[in-house]
C-alpha cells in the first residue's frame, strides 16, 4: 500500500497523486487499485479479470494497451525523478511524443493506450510500482526490470532496480 504515492505533486497541489493498494500473491500484485482521488479518477484490475478506469459518476470502462505499430511512440516519464538516462533512451526513439507526470498515473497511461512505454532510470520502491504494475499487466502490457525479466516483489530492502 501506498498511501501517498506522487508525494511532491501533492505539496506542489498538481492533482497528480495517487493513493495506491495491491493484493500480492507469489511475489506478484493480483489485484490492485489505483485512485487520483484529486481528479476523481480510479483504475482497478487484477490477473483473472482485466483492467478497468472509472472518472466522476460514469460506469467502469474496461481498458487495454495498444499495440505497437507505426505511430508516433508515446512516452510517459516522471516530472520529478527523470534520471540522466531517460534523454539518452528518447534520442534513440524515433520522434517520441512525451508527457511527463507525476505519481502511478504515468502506468495507467499506458495501461489505457493513451502512451506506449513508461521510462525511468532511477529506482523506486515496491509500494511504488505493485499496483500500478497489476493494472499494466491485467491491461495486456507488462513492467520489466532492466534484465527483462518481470518485476518481482518481496525483495531485500523492497527497492526496485531502474526500468
Amino acid at each position: 500500500m501506498d498511501p501517498l504515492d506522487g508525494t511532491k505533486e501533492f505539496v506542489k497541489r498538481t492533482n497528480e497523486f495517487t493513493v495506491n493498494v495491491a493484493l500480492m500473491q507469489a511475489r506478484l500484485p493480483i489485484l490492485d487499485v489505483v485512485h487520483a482521488p484529486a481528479l476523481n479518477l480510479t483504475y482497478y484490475g487484477g490477473r483473472n479479470f482485466g483492467a478497468w478506469r472509472q472518472a466522476d459518476d460514469e460506469s467502469s470502462t474496461p481498458i487495454s494497451t495498444r499495440r505497437a505499430g507505426t505511430f508516433q511512440l508515446g512516452v510517459v516519464a516522471s516530472k520529478d525523478h527523470a534520471g540522466p538516462l531517460i534523454s539518452v533512451m528518447l534520442a534513440r526513439l524515433t520522434n517520441p511524443r512525451l508527457q511527463s507526470m507525476g505519481s502511478s498515473l504515468k502506468f495507467c497511461l499506458v495501461a489505457e493506450g493513451k502512451a506506449d512505454i513508461y521510462l525511468r532510470d532511477l529506482p523506486t520502491m515496491e509500494w511504488d510500482t505493485a499496483a500500478a504494475q497489476c493494472i499494466v499487466e491485467a491491461a495486456g502490457g507488462g513492467v520489466y526490470s532492466p534484465d527483462g525479466k518481470p518485476l518481482l516483489y518481496g525483495k531485500p530492502g523492497l527497492k526496485n532496480p531502474a526500468s
